[in-house]
């Protein structure tokens, strides 16, 4: 028996499983597998995987795969839109039988398990002053100086986005993040009702399968993909934070080489994954964690 299977026969058919990781760590084929031998529903919790404009790039499962098992909230949201963890959580809700949520967004996985404060939108002109104010040089500095202190003393103010999200809030509500945080409802899914996983890979063998994974993308239609987005292409738009997405629509304008390029991407995906393992070892230590090689 393999490990996978040893694996499989420990989970409990009726609860539901989450399986996190970083990515290229093998969870959407641990997810197939489960589904496979135990049925339920895959759905996906990686932020870059919703969007329509991307397959290849931010690999999603095959339509092989797709074929094998049901998939959820994959390649569903239209570029054109705007998409949220609150989004995510009410679609979530909405899907029947037992699941099985895969994906590397921590921010999707803690919400689900720990609750999400329901906060009102951001009207698209306080977004759009958001973002000309973080435009300028001194942009995050003035925004963390508008912030609340109960807020401020919370977030990681060395990340531009949670800042901007913060005041973005503030402005919007007249209420700081964290008040709204408070009054965080009870979670969707909470830790003690489901199968949570979280698989722990070493460092050099995942770096070996992210270097290989991209360049199997490029080898396929990433390149196709990014051409496609290149007359539209706006960085401050959710879908264009694909990992490797800046790096190709660089090259196909003649900014770059293919070769930096691909070693600029793969360089992303390796940071990329290690934020993800400083995610989950902070905000996720109750999950169980599963060894790769």
């Amino acid at each position: 028996m393999s490990a996978t299977q040893k694996l499989i026969a420990r989970l409990d058919p009726d609860r539901h499983v989450l399986i996190a990781g970083p990515t290229a760590s093998g969870k959407s084929a641990l997810a197939l597998a489960i589904s496979q031998e135990q049925g339920g529903t895959i759905v996906n919790a990686d932020a870059l995987q919703v969007w329509s404009c991307w397959r290849v790039l931010t690999a999603r499962p095959s339509v092989e795969d797709e074929a094998l098992a049901p998939h959820a909230l994959y390649g569903h949201v239209g570029p054109e839109r705007s998409y949220s963890v609150g989004d995510w959580l009410a679609e979530v809700a909405a899907l029947p039988g037992r699941l099985i949520i895969t994906g590397g967004t921590g921010l999707y996985l803690t919400s689900l398990t720990r609750g999400l404060a329901v906060i009102p939108p951001v009207a698209p002109e306080i977004r759009t002053e958001a973002d000309l104010l973080a435009a300028q040089p001194d942009g995050l500095a003035r925004m963390i100086a508008g912030l609340d202190p109960r807020t401020a003393s919370g977030i990681d103010l060395l990340n531009p986005a949670r800042v901007q999200r913060a005041w973005e809030v503030l402005r919007a509500t007249g209420r700081g993040l964290a008040e709204w945080q408070a009054e965080t409802p009870p979670p969707l899914i909470a830790p003690e009702n489901a199968e949570c996983l979280v698989l722990n890979a070493d460092r050099d063998w995942l770096a070996d399968r992210i270097a290989t994974r991209f360049h199997a993308m490029m080898a396929a239609s990433a390149l196709e993909e990014a051409r496609a987005r290149l007359s539209d292409w706006d960085p401050r738009r959710q879908w264009a934070r694909a990992i490797g997405a800046a790096e190709l629509i660089a090259h196909l304008k003649g900014e770059m080489s293919r070769e930096d390029a691909i070693e600029r991407s793969i360089i992303a995906t390796r940071q990329y994954a290690k934020s993800q393992r400083i995610w989950f070892r902070g905000r996720m230590r109750e999950w169980s964690p599963v060894a790769l090689p």
